[in-house]
């Protein structure tokens, strides 16, 4: 059955192919040869290339090829005096060169392209046509959710949650996940290729890969195992997350986000998750320490927000330019972890980082601190870290090596509440 759904949909794209120009037929005559099998065909067109969900190119076809003029027509979606301009053809557009890492059969965007563009020429040079009346609201055809949720669930608008949410928390797995080194191959002869799922091509195409894998459970979000091995469950690596920590929130929420979309469960914007992201996010390999931990934080969840010295103005500045979370090690009396870095979203520090490796500057700063002693967070994961859990300020000299062996690290017996 899976054979002959490629074989149909490999001969309509052949048949778009190498179908006559727009001159050679009448309008409807170049509908059913080049635009009526993407309409009959079994598999989804080239919109998956750029959609996760909620469109396809059938949802604008009706059988009928009059109707299906006027009906993109009257959206807007032709353009009768120039067809190559259609806001139709520049949707098809937009799936040529994406890379997918889908193994279904899907159409292909160019052949998709060229049988819209001659079968818009050709209606385009039928007067009767241009000049048909409305299509009546009932017998338009479009896709059934609305224009924010259509626009939510493409992958360039989730590779931007996906950068935020997880790339940016990558360090606390990287070691061992990163496809290509030492260890990740040692690791893949041991368990498998699904321990590679950070791919050495960067952001898009692990995105790409877990999208596809099966270490994401679209059916029960918490229980994909992209969430509970770093939550220490058989996991070789240790514990990377504990439940309600940053990593964990950003895993958490691309998931089920992602989930929602594969699984249609947006009917209107007004459920779309809310975007009030004000900082960028980067991750890094930059690495603090806070020695001399007070017995109190010992195993708790400790989260520390890092600000840097303004010399223009005298003062730290307002906005955390790094941050990390972490349990404190109780017996050793420390804590320490990789930073990930950040900057006010759209600024030019950000547009800086997002071109070159992020770094700090070596100099003064001061660490803020905060420290769930009443494990609120395993209870309410969606919950953050606020005044009320704010234990203290230190400030020290960093030099910021990349590195583990090159950490900047504070006096945490010198933190000081001020008021």
């Amino acid at each position: 059955m899976r054979f002959a759904s490629c074989v149909v949909a490999l001969g309509w794209v052949f048949s778009a192919m190498l179908g006559g120009r727009a001159e050679e037929g009448t309008a409807e005559e170049v509908f059913k040869k080049r635009i009526l099998p993407i309409f009959q065909s079994p598999n989804p067109s080239s919109c998956v290339q750029c959609h996760l969900a909620d469109v396809d190119l059938k949802d604008y076809i009706l059988p009928d090829p009059e109707k299906t003029f006027r009906n993109l027509r009257d959206q807007g979606l032709i353009d009768l005096k120039r067809p190559e301009q259609s806001k139709i053809v520049q949707l098809i557009e937009r799936g040529q060169g994406v890379k997918t890492a889908s193994t279904l059969p899907i159409g292909n965007s160019k052949a998709e392209r060229e049988a819209f563009v001659a079968w818009i020429k050709a209606s385009a040079a039928d007067a009767r046509l241009r000049d048909a009346p409305a299509l009546a609201e009932q017998d338009k055809k479009a896709p059934a959710s609305p224009k924010e949720v259509i626009r939510h669930g493409r992958k360039d608008q989730l590779l931007q949650s996906f950068e935020q949410e997880v790339w940016a928390w990558r360090f606390r797995c990287m070691n061992c996940h990163t496809e290509g080194t030492a260890q990740n191959d040692k690791l893949k002869k041991e368990h498998g290729p699904r321990v590679a799922w950070v791919k050495k091509d960067g952001a898009e195409a692990t995105m790409e890969y877990l999208i596809e894998s099966r270490l994401i459970d679209f059916d029960k979000p918490d229980n994909s195992l992209l969430l509970r091995k770093p939550l220490g469950e058989k996991h070789g690596g240790g514990l990377k997350f504990v439940v309600g920590d940053q990593a964990y929130k950003g895993f958490r929420a691309w998931i089920e986000d992602l989930a929602a979309i594969k699984g249609k469960k947006y009917a209107t914007a007004r459920d779309l998750p809310a975007a009030s992201q004000e900082l960028d996010r980067f991750g890094s390999d930059i690495w603090f320490k806070l020695d001399k931990c007070p017995p109190s934080w010992g195993e708790k969840l400790l989260e520390v927000r890092i600000f840097a010295w303004s010399d223009r103005e005298n003062r730290f500045e307002r906005t955390p330019i790094a941050t990390s979370d972490r349990l404190v090690a109780g017996k050793a009396k420390l804590w320490q972890h990789n930073l990930t870095l950040l900057a006010p979203a759209g600024s030019e520090q950000s547009k800086t980082w997002r071109k070159a490796e992020p770094s700090l500057a070596p100099g003064k700063y001061l660490a803020r601190i905060y420290v769930d002693d009443a494990g609120r967070m395993t209870k309410a994961w969606k919950t953050g870290l606020g005044e009320s859990d704010f234990v203290g300020e230190v400030e020290f000299q960093a030099r910021w090596r990349p590195g583990y062996g090159g950490m900047s690290m504070a006096d945490a017996s010198q933190v000081v509440r001020r008021p």
